[in-house]
């Protein structure tokens, strides 16, 4: 199947070798199995578990996330363990994943610095019935644009969706608009217009436009 299989599945192997390659229709990998990790985070100490995943790579890969699925029922599917209406669990809004993906865009960087640290905070949560350990998101569209307010350095929740609209459009355009950090200067004038430029390289104007569609 090409590149991808010989180097990205093998790599991924290596460090999970209980997880296995399936060949599935319409995905262009499929791992199922195992998924074993070892994992410390500051102060928080080291946690080593596995949980029974798949996970899917559409078409897409890159451009698109992998999607993971828990198979073996450990994770709850009650709206409070993060858990999408789906099935898949929900490691983060999607910005910031493709953030974090795009620093080390590949299965074994999409499992370090996605994955794992979703399933060390789940494990301490469900071993001890602790807090999850990360800043966790409200459900729905409200903890998805707090998440962004953080991210594009906004000062207010209500300044997200302009923001995402002007990454909807031409850049050039865009950068005549009143910034909507609130500073009275023009987009183009405002240092905000440099974090944005970060998010055109990640996604089209299209997904914007989609995005902003679905969080009004």
């Amino acid at each position: 199947m090409g590149l991808f299989d010989t180097s990205e599945i093998a790599a991924f192997r290596r460090d999970y070798p209980d997880m296995v390659s399936r060949p599935e229709q319409c995905f262009v990998a499929v791992l199922k199995g195992n998924f074993r990790f070892s994992a410390t985070f500051s102060e928080k100490g080291t946690v080593e578990d596995s949980y029974c995943l798949v996970i899917k790579c559409a078409k897409s890969y890159p451009k698109e996330l992998p999607v993971v699925f828990e198979t073996s029922g450990r994770i709850p599917h009650d709206g409070r363990h993060h858990v999408n209406p789906d099935g898949s669990l929900c490691l983060g809004s999607p910005l910031r994943l493709k953030l974090i993906f795009a620093k080390n865009p590949t299965l074994v960087g999409f499992a370090e610095s996605c994955l794992v640290p979703y399933l060390y905070s789940m494990s301490r949560h469900l071993k001890h019935g602790e807090p999850f350990v990360f800043d966790e998101l409200a459900h729905g569209n409200k903890g998805e644009i707090n998440d962004y307010c953080s991210i594009f350095g906004l000062k207010t929740p209500e300044q997200v969706l302009p923001t995402i609209n002007l990454l909807g459009i031409k850049k050039r355009h865009a950068n005549k608009q009143p910034c909507p950090c609130g500073c009275g200067l023009r987009l183009g004038k405002c240092r905000l217009h440099y974090r944005l430029n970060e998010f055109r390289k990640l996604e089209c104007r299209t997904y914007y436009r989609s995005l902003a569609s679905r969080l009004r």
